[in-house]
């Protein structure tokens, strides 16, 4: 006899065996696969990040203060460029003059001061009664004060 026929019986069994394994291997009971070492490096990596989250938050929350006070100490160093700029113009008599003339009416000895009206009726008349205080020129401001003190 062949021994081809006691083959297929042989890979019968064999199979079989397999199968039998497999089904064993499915019913082992699986372990946890959470083990003691595993369970204690979690803990401590919980443990770590609640002990560094306030730290960290405050090291946050501290470079953002530093960050506004920088921003905040660059605009006061270009406020003080501007005003020692400012100080510096008020320092030429030429600007004080300009200043003077320009907004206090100011005129040279010698020189004659006009007032001109733009023409929409509303003009500054320095001698109209109904002019209120902020369309007079500051002079006739003061001397209006001057007189209304001394009629008291």
């Amino acid at each position: 006899m062949p021994a081809d026929r006691f083959s297929t019986a042989t890979r019968l069994k064999a199979l079989g065996e397999q199968a039998a394994a497999r089904v064993y291997r499915a019913r082992r009971p699986r372990r946890n696969r959470l083990t003691g070492r595993a369970a204690l490096l979690a803990l401590v990596m919980c443990s770590l990040v609640v002990a560094l989250a306030y730290p960290i938050r405050q090291y946050v929350s501290q470079r953002s203060d530093i960050a506004d006070q920088r921003r905040k100490a660059q605009e006061a160093g270009r406020t003080l460029d501007r005003l020692r700029d400012e100080k510096a113009r008020w320092q030429d008599p030429a600007y004080v003059e300009q200043q003077a003339r320009l907004h206090l009416h100011f005129v040279r000895p010698g020189e004659t001061g006009y007032l001109v009206q733009d023409g929409t009726g509303a003009g500054t008349g320095a001698g109209r009664k109904g002019a209120g205080a902020a369309e007079r020129p500051w002079y006739k401001n003061l001397w209006d004060g001057v007189d209304s003190a001394d009629k008291r």
